[in-house]
């Protein structure tokens, strides 16, 4: 925003706000309680938490008086005898009324196999990202608009992964343990811990809340075969808002039942959920698909057919080349990616042949959105 933008051109009341007309022409409403409630004062000066309590003035509060001094906006309330200045910088940018005025653009990238020609756009140093804050939030900037990204050149001694998912925040733990080792094991409690292929899914979809990001770091990878497997799935469940309607409607709206059934558990995780989930924006929040973590499904029968229909169309769209990006990590790289969007997978590989050994870890999108925050605190 130009000067123009903090500069004030007009001020008016109603009876239940105050009217700004902008030297840019914008237009911006503030209520009265609104204002009352975002006074300076009503935050603490070292904790910055809200201590003033809506419930010690009336809903009827107004100015008695409003005045624009140098770059402030000078409020005298009709009770208490209390005074607020407002920066006008810290107005404009909280300006509610444009800003739900705006239809809301997603920041997210989409993409489709083309991304495997363009894997350099989203591969990044390991030292760069540890030592220099620029390369750092130029990582998380693409690896929240893309969904994945690759680092190259970690360190590969045991546990090191921890070392950048604590520069971000706080990793989160699950019952696989802080790091899961993906590795081919006897008698194995979950499919990824075979030399199988695995199809693309999402990890964890028996929970509630689904972990946000998942790291796969790469200690050694020898074996023949084990290629990894990335999709976008809201490029493909984009498709179908776009072209397929009803088979879009039945992946949002049909709840599935996800099954925890590692053996050496003693519970019992249940969780149901559409595949396709939206936000209250009708944006697309996270999808939520795994093969092995399907339970038998108690659907309605009325649409039993329906679902199965549409699960087995998008399931095809997941594997599709026209979607599929097939590569081959390599010792220290860290595929990093959202779990509740990219859905991962990977070829079989032979145990006889070399060694093939991941650590994964888990960190929420909380973590990562609240570090760009910090980082760009202009609207915050």
């Amino acid at each position: 925003m130009n000067n123009k933008a903090f500069a004030i051109k007009k001020i008016t009341l109603s009876s239940t706000a105050v009217s700004i007309i902008w030297e840019d022409n914008k237009k911006s409403l503030f209520h009265f309680l609104w204002l009352r409630d975002n006074c300076p004062t009503s935050f603490h000066p070292d904790t910055r938490m809200r201590i003033f309590n809506i419930l010690s003035v009336s809903k009827n509060i107004y100015p008695m008086k409003i005045k624009k001094e140098n770059n402030r906006l000078i409020i005298h309330w009709s009770e208490n005898n209390h005074i607020s200045k407002y920066d006008l910088k810290w107005l404009r940018n909280h300006c509610y009324t444009n800003k739900n005025s705006q239809s809301t653009i997603s920041k997210k990238i989409f993409w489709k196999n083309n991304l495997k020609s363009k894997l350099s756009l989203i591969s990044f140093n390991y030292e760069k990202i540890i030592k220099y804050e620029k390369n750092f939030i130029q990582w998380l900037e693409l690896l929240t608009s893309y969904g994945v990204t690759i680092i190259k050149q970690s360190p590969t001694t045991t546990n090191s992964g921890f070392k950048i998912l604590k520069k971000i925040g706080t990793y989160r733990e699950t019952f696989f343990g802080t790091p899961f080792e993906v590795v081919n094991i006897p008698k194995p409690n979950n499919q990824a811990y075979t030399s199988d292929a695995l199809p693309n899914h999402t990890d964890l979809p028996y929970y509630e809340y689904v972990p946000g990001y998942q790291f796969l770091h790469c200690l050694k990878n020898t074996a023949k075969g084990g290629k990894s497997t990335i999709v976008d799935g809201f490029t493909v469940a984009n498709y179908l808002k776009k072209n397929e309607k009803e088979i879009f409607d039945i992946l949002t709206n049909t709840k599935v039942k996800f099954k925890d059934n590692d053996y050496t558990q003693k519970s019992l995780r249940i969780f149901y959920s559409p595949i396709i989930k939206l936000n209250l924006e009708k944006n697309f929040d996270e999808i939520r698909i795994n093969l092995g973590a399907m339970a038998t499904l108690d659907i309605s029968s009325n649409k039993m057919k329906r679902f199965y229909d549409a699960y087995r169309f998008f399931y095809s769209l997941l594997h599709n080349k026209k979607y599929l990006v097939e590569f081959r990590l390599s010792k220290g790289d860290l595929l990093c990616f959202d779990n509740r969007r990219v859905l991962h997978g990977r070829t079989s590989f032979d145990t006889h042949s070399g060694n093939r050994h991941l650590q994964g870890y888990y960190i929420e999108r909380e973590e990562i959105i609240s570090k760009l925050n910090y980082f760009n605190k202009t609207m915050i």
